[in-house]
């Protein structure tokens, strides 16, 4: 991928800018949504078995629901970007497309057959993602009618997976604290803190 330098001005700079789409390629796409999968499969390890099924509210996801819909929420983008090359929602069945995922999160399941379900599904994404052209993800998708904006690039909507685990992520870290578990990046920092006083 080019990189402009900083300080060129002018026509011809901004010309070429127009011919770059972003400095995050599908590599680093790739390795972002990685590594929070990874801090995601962590805390999924750390809750016990027996609070899979806490919910922080009666009407919310337990921590075993939240965790599958994290492992499954990928399949829409899939589907829309790797399956079938859709260049448009209008049109899409999206209440027949939420009741099948609703169906699939609640699915009984044990700690081990998530946490694989997150490891498989995180590296068939990842996989999938740091394939992928400039020109790919430069192409622009049609939003639903009455959407804003009226389109997205697949690039921000492949994107979008990484952000909604990072949502999800937040939710699982307080549900933590709730849990009495201190989440793993804070026991991290402690011990960095610890570390750095010591030598000091």
């Amino acid at each position: 991928m080019r990189v402009l330098p900083c300080l060129r001005m002018g026509n011809l700079a901004l010309e070429e800018r127009r011919g770059l789409m972003n400095y995050y390629a599908a590599k680093d796409l790739a390795d972002g949504f990685r590594t929070v999968r990874k801090n995601t499969i962590i805390i999924a390890q750390d809750v016990p078995q027996e609070r899979y099924v806490f919910r922080a509210a009666p009407e919310a996801r337990s921590v075993g629901e939240l965790l599958a819909h994290i492992a499954l929420a990928h399949n829409f983008q899939y589907r829309i970007h790797a399956t079938e090359h859709i260049t448009t929602l209008a049109g899409f069945d999206f209440p027949s497309l939420m009741k099948q995922f609703a169906a699939k999160e609640k699915e009984p399941r044990t700690k081990d057959q998530i946490l694989e379900m997150l490891r498989g599904s995180g590296e068939k994404w990842a996989g999938w993602v740091e394939g992928l052209t400039e020109d790919f993800l430069a192409e622009r998708v049609q939003m639903s009618e009455g959407t804003t904006p009226p389109s997205k690039s697949r690039f921000e909507m492949i994107l979008s997976v990484k952000e909604h685990e990072m949502h999800h992520r937040g939710q699982l870290m307080l549900i933590e604290r709730l849990l009495g578990i201190v989440p793993h990046t804070t026991r991290e920092m402690q011990s960095r803190l610890t570390a750095a006083a010591a030598k000091s």
